[in-house]
């Protein structure tokens, strides 16, 4: 396979995400029992409007993080790739026996800030939170670039710098509480460690086996 299309099937993967990310929206509704994860911590955590600004940076922040190592770095792609896939699945789970809930302020103001903290409120129901997936996937990227091999002091201040801001924002902007931040990144520093020691090499040889054998069955059958 040329270099040219092995870019473009790695490419090809990323619509795993949107793919998965349907069942979001199916489980985000009350369901019996919602619990509320509020901290001493969490009501010293101020509402700041400037902070929608990382926290929507994060739509765009994933994707060129994972094109960028699609093009550069393929084995971290793809198992950063297949981490963020295990990890949203977890969450999933997680939100169906253990649903939580994040009470939000009242937003009167009506300047830009207001109405795009506004915008992602209409569009995100708060149950979906214990662990985020925000903060889940931020620190995702911040364990990429430590493994890559394009790894350099720029391009890791600021990935880990972005990071970090897009998981305090889920905080500032009251999206999620501290306990949410926290499990996302004990289960993103457990995922991804899991995920990085496959060995892809190996599995991509066992499926290409299967595949040849599959097929020779059934020309021996034909």
């Amino acid at each position: 396979m040329s270099k040219y299309r092995k870019t473009l099937v790695a490419l090809a993967y990323l619509l795993t995400i949107p793919i998965i990310s349907i069942f979001y929206n199916l489980i985000n509704h009350p369901r019996n029992g919602v619990n509320i994860l509020i901290t001493g911590l969490d009501k010293s955590i101020p509402f700041m409007k400037i902070f929608i600004i990382p926290y929507v940076s994060w739509y765009f922040f994933i994707f060129i993080v994972l094109v960028n190592l699609a093009l550069k770095d393929k084995e971290i792609y793809y198992k950063t790739l297949i981490s963020y896939n295990l990890g949203m699945l977890v969450c999933y789970l997680i939100y169906l026996v253990y649903q939580t809930t994040v009470p939000r302020p009242d937003i009167t103001s009506n300047d830009i800030l207001s109405k795009l903290v506004l915008l992602i409120y209409s569009n995100d129901n708060p149950y979906n939170c214990f662990p985020s997936i925000h903060s889940y996937t931020s620190y995702l990227m911040i364990k990429a670039i430590l493994k890559s091999n394009i790894r350099n002091m720029h391009n890791t201040l600021i990935i880990s710098s972005i990071s970090i801001l897009i998981i305090l924002s889920t905080l500032f902007v009251k999206q999620h509480v501290v306990l949410d931040a926290i499990s996302a990144i004990i289960l993103g520093e457990i995922i991804f460690n899991i995920v990085y020691r496959l060995d892809l090499r190996s599995v991509s040889q066992w499926k290409g086996k299967l595949f040849s054998l599959l097929t020779t069955k059934k020309k021996l059958e034909n």
